[in-house]
């Protein structure tokens, strides 16, 4: 497994596995207690891991959460998602950035997403299991979303949405929320 680090997003890694493959599959290391400190991350951080499902189409997203945030490892482990970034740590030599990627189940890989940035993605196949690993609990009362048709954040959506949660098709604009955080 390597770590390459995100150029578009500070501090936010793929970690790229090496699989080994035969006539009966393959067999895949999709996390690594050394890799992941190497990178100066403690992998002994993360408290939750937790599973969505989505069909073609679907998007989830974009979501962050405020406090001190949250870190999280995403990776698609069936099919295939286009997963959005966007730094909105102010400090961030990133700031406002936005980076996309192509996870799938061919691959493996996972994302790594530094507390701070808003993350979401969409369904590029008929089922799309989507692995999540976080570095803290969920707390409801300190979910944010973004509309994910930001015209700001131009997120170039690959497939016209099919089916979204009320809480993201009723999401306020970037600049609204960047507002009500600096309060």
């Amino acid at each position: 497994m390597k770590a390459t680090e995100v150029p578009e997003i500070a501090g936010a890694y793929l970690f790229e596995p090496t699989p080994y493959a035969d006539e009966r599959g393959f067999f895949s290391r999709t996390f690594d207690v050394d890799v992941v400190r190497s990178v100066g991350l403690d992998p002994y951080a993360f408290v939750q891991d937790s599973l969505s499902r989505s069909v073609r189409g679907v998007l989830r997203g974009l979501h962050l959460r405020s406090g001190e945030g949250e870190a999280k490892l995403v990776r698609c482990s069936y099919g295939r998602i286009f997963d959005v970034v966007v730094d909105l740590r102010p400090d961030s030599p990133t700031y406002r950035n936005v980076a996309t990627f192509h996870l799938s189940d061919e691959t493996q890989t996972t994302l790594y997403i530094p507390a701070g940035c808003a993350h979401g993605f969409q369904a590029l196949t008929e089922t799309a299991d989507t692995s999540y690993r976080i570095d803290r609990p969920h707390d409801p009362t300190e979910d944010v979303t973004i509309v994910f048709d930001d015209p700001e954040l131009a997120i170039p959506w690959p497939l016209p949405v099919t089916s979204m949660s009320q809480r993201d098709r009723e999401a306020p604009s970037l600049a609204e929320v960047l507002k009500h955080q600096e309060k």
